[in-house]
């Protein structure tokens, strides 16, 4: 099991010759997610060696055009190569119809499903889960309806210990309840208990993405004890005055954010394009909240 994070784009609005608008590609136990689709995401998909036929579920935070114009080209990219599995697309209702006409006008025609999941930017609500993983949509304050978004591990299931177990003598049909912490009544009127014969659990682990967004303390609830967030950080704080006009985040207030939710660690990215370097982001940030990167494309992080 694996849970990690790859920055495929970390800019905002213009695109430069470091960074790429946004996007995100995690794997969390063999999930495979793309998190927005800015231009040119499906080039760094490759030049980051991930497999895109992998992608299952793509999530698209708003209809800002750094975070979605790079999505109709990868849906094309994944038909021209035989793709007939299909694919989950969680945003703005208005997206599925922005995508068909693109399709429709092109004259393309998928191999394989596509489903639309919408998302009113007001909601905090569970969108999708599986044994393994859930997935949650919480509301950010931007221009537009603005999604954020939570992925989390399930709790998991304490691990056998299988030598004491055979030693025991005791039936395989046991292993199911005592690796998820119950203890077994046998019919002998004995007690099993599974703290005798399992070890106890890794701590699930959860990411949390906020897209753009004005400082907002609301969002706190949403991400709390998150062991990995990534903010916004368009700005710093000597444009703290343009960043609530466009209502964007400095790195300083994406900092507040981390501390107040208590999270492990702090990733920063969606930087300006009017700035050369990163060096005074993280010097910002981290006057505030220690933990904190700021992200460059090509950058993985684990969870």
């Amino acid at each position: 099991m694996n849970f990690e994070v790859c920055i495929l784009g970390s800019g905002a609005a213009l695109p430069t010759s470091l960074r790429n608008p946004t996007s995100q590609y995690v794997q969390c136990n063999d999930r495979h997610i793309l998190i927005d689709c800015g231009e040119g995401t499906q080039v760094q998909l490759r030049k980051n060696h991930v497999h895109i036929q992998k992608i299952n579920h793509i999530l698209i935070s708003h209809l800002h055009g750094d975070h979605f114009f790079g999505l109709v080209g990868l849906l094309s990219t994944l038909h021209l190569l035989g793709r007939d599995k299909d694919l989950t697309i969680y945003g703005p209702e208005e997206l599925e119809q922005i995508i068909r006409l693109q399709l429709e006008v092109g004259g393309a025609r998928l191999g394989f499903g596509l489903h639309f999941v919408a998302l009113n930017g007001k909601e905090h609500k569970l969108i999708f889960e599986d044994k393994l993983i859930e997935i949650w949509t919480f509301p950010l304050s931007h221009r537009v309806p603005t999604n954020g978004f939570l992925i989390k591990e399930k709790k998991k299931e304490r691990k056998l210990n299988a030598e004491l177990f055979q030693e025991a003598g005791l039936s395989l049909t046991l292993i199911p309840k005592l690796k998820q912490g119950m203890n077994v009544e046998l019919d002998s009127g004995e007690t099993i208990y599974f703290e005798d014969y399992t070890y106890p659990q890794k701590p699930s682990k959860s990411y949390a993405y906020c897209s753009d967004t004005i400082f907002d303390e609301r969002i706190v609830a949403y991400i709390k004890n998150a062991d990995l967030l990534y903010h916004e950080a368009t700005f710093l704080n000597d444009k703290a005055d343009r960043a609530k006009q466009t209502f964007h985040s400095t790195a300083e207030q994406a900092a507040i954010i981390a501390k107040q939710a208590e999270v492990g660690k702090l990733l920063l990215g969606h930087l300006s394009a009017r700035y050369d370097n990163s060096l005074k982001h993280q010097e910002e940030a981290s006057k505030v909240f220690e933990n904190v990167r700021v992200v460059e494309d090509g950058d993985v992080f684990k969870v």
